[in-house]
């Protein structure tokens, strides 16, 4: 017996695990089916040889490395397709997120441009809120300017003022419809991420040209360098016993608007 034998013999009783199996032809097959030749490459019951390294060869002769990129013989490196537009027209983008951003149990409501301004003050009537500085001023009813705040970067409102307030009224920058989520990017109509966090009830408007189908189309008309708060619904967790809690993380309701 060799040292090499004697030592994973050791291993094998100290783990209680049968050794491996050596076959004639010398490749060792381990206790999960497993081929290892004498090169040191491990053969799967598949048929896919694995290195030492942690590539994985396929029968046509390509490696799989670990991080999931594909090795051609030659050295070149395969990379898989991913989508990148949806190909959606406007009516089926804005379908999907409204049939997303429900199931998140958010309210959601089509409105035209001038039914906007009444959409809004139907949802913050009787409500103090807070508006971003840069919100346009004619989005807001009269009605609703004695219980209105103004938040802005050089006059920002405290967490405590912010807490004692009902709700926001914010724009929004980008929604991606298949995932439902709105994305805020701390533009003047935006403001600030506290005054979207803070309060109970955010009230998003979202122009339905600013809609885009998958992930990879909405990041690209964003500057990531900005403050970006993504938001999928409302505020919920059930990381405690699988119950669902609402408000933990922000608004508690989140009522959209989509502008066509």
């Amino acid at each position: 017996m060799s040292a090499r034998d004697d030592i994973l013999a050791r291993i094998h009783a100290a783990l209680g695990t049968a050794p491996a199996e050596v076959t004639p032809g010398a490749a060792e097959v381990t206790p999960g089916g497993a081929e290892v030749t004498s090169g040191g490459a491990e053969v799967t019951p598949g048929g896919a040889e694995v290195t030492p390294g942690g590539g994985e060869v396929t029968s046509g002769g390509a490696e799989v490395t670990p991080g999931g990129a594909e090795v051609t013989p030659g050295g070149g490196e395969v990379t898989r397709p991913y989508r990148t537009t949806s190909g959606l027209a406007q009516d089926e983008l804005v379908a999907m997120l409204v049939d997303r951003l429900e199931d998140y149990k958010a309210s959601v409501e089509i409105v035209g441009r001038d039914g906007l301004v009444e959409a809004i003050r139907v949802r913050l009537d009787g409500k103090t809120f807070v508006a971003p500085a840069g919100l346009p001023s004619e989005w807001l009813h009269s009605s609703l300017a004695e219980h209105a705040v103004t938040d802005s970067r050089e006059a920002p409102l405290g967490v405590d003022r912010l807490d004692a307030l009902d709700a926001v009224v914010t724009s929004s920058a980008v929604s991606v419809a298949e995932t439902g989520t709105i994305v805020l990017d701390g533009s003047p109509d935006q403001g600030r991420r506290a005054i979207s966090l803070v309060p109970d009830h955010h009230v998003c408007v979202v122009p339905a040209e600013t809609i885009v189908g998958l992930v990879p189309e909405g990041f690209a008309r964003l500057d990531i360098t900005r403050p970006l708060t993504l938001i999928s619904g409302p505020s919920a967790t059930s990381d405690i016993e699988l119950e669902r809690v609402e408000g933990v993380h922000g608004p508690r309701i989140l009522d959209v608007l989509i502008v066509r």
